[in-house]
């Protein structure tokens, strides 16, 4: 075996591995996450930031976001060190409205459109640059809380500023491993839909879903409306978000209060993980803008994260 100065080469290379700084070995993990996640290798890529899960030159943040109680559904309940809570209150009441406005808009096909036209002819509407900041923000926010509840986005999807100027609205999107159950409703959604000739009652076929998974479900679909919220001060585009957490809620059986409760609950819990990284937000969101893969943003998230709070 060869050797330098009397030690074994793979002894050396261990060596020079361990003298690494944490940041080069931590992305060189993640590029093999991201090979993983290109092949559609999504329990493996998992398994590999498991592997690297709150361990030295590994991934910190992955499902370490410190969380309010479920007990606790207003600021009124929690200790936040003497901070000013005004600000707060207002962002979540403001949250909460977008929510309530949003399950009150009847989201068929033909309202849709409707709203379309009327966003179309907006003030926004010949600000492709702004849209597409606004959507960057949108997905950001998504991204960012999966990842600090330990959801492992797969891939994403934003629409370009080319596209916004050719009137391409796509949309953007973040999936994640863990939330398949979503492809489930939309198929017994679109079935009741057709049994029932369009009118989708409340009542219909219930699913079993753990409330651990639920509840971090709550947080990533609500997300993006608040980060739209913290940087514009409102929300555009979040109908589908708030009409998928409306029908998950119905699905797993929960009454109007009980829904009330859990959907309060989540607005604060992602809005307190986004207030406290709201520069790991602003980053990514760049990052995403560059189209980046998802390993480089999950690399982005961890290079922010400061003090011993996540």
């Amino acid at each position: 075996m060869s050797s330098v100065r009397g030690v074994p080469v793979s002894q050396t290379r261990v060596r020079t591995r361990l003298k690494e700084p944490e940041e080069i070995r931590r992305r060189r993990a993640l590029k093999r996450v991201d090979r993983e996640l290109s092949k559609s290798n999504f329990r493996a890529a998992l398994s590999l930031v498991k592997q690297l899960q709150g361990k030295p030159g590994g991934l910190r943040g992955f499902g370490a976001a410190k969380q309010v109680s479920q007990r606790i559904s207003s600021l009124d309940e929690l200790d936040l060190g003497g901070m000013d809570t005004s600000s707060l209150r207002s962002l979540v009441d403001s949250v909460l409205d977008s929510i309530r406005r949003s399950i009150q808009f009847p989201l068929t096909g033909e309202v849709s459109s409707l709203g379309l036209e009327t966003f179309m002819e907006g003030e926004n509407y010949d600000c492709p640059c702004e849209d597409h900041l606004r959507c960057m923000q949108h997905e950001a926010g998504h991204f960012l809380v999966g990842y600090l509840l330990g959801v492992l986005p797969k891939r994403y999807r934003v629409p370009s500023m080319e596209g916004l100027r050719q009137e391409e609205f796509a949309g953007g999107k973040v999936e994640f491993l863990g939330f398949e159950f979503l492809s489930e409703l939309d198929t017994a959604t679109t079935l009741y839909k057709d049994f029932t000739k369009g009118k989708l009652s409340d009542v219909a076929i219930k699913r079993k879903i753990s409330f651990t998974v639920l509840k971090r479900f709550l947080c990533v679909i609500l997300g993006g409306l608040v980060a739209e919220h913290l940087v514009f001060g409102y929300s555009e585009g979040h109908y589908s978000d708030v009409e998928k957490l409306d029908s998950v809620l119905k699905w797993v059986g929960f009454s109007e209060n009980e829904a009330d409760l859990q959907v309060r609950w989540a607005a604060l819990n992602t809005v307190l993980i986004l207030v406290r990284h709201h520069e790991a937000r602003s980053r990514l969101a760049e990052a995403m803008a560059l189209g980046r893969s998802v390993g480089f943003c999950i690399d982005t998230i961890e290079s922010t994260l400061h003090g011993k709070d996540i």
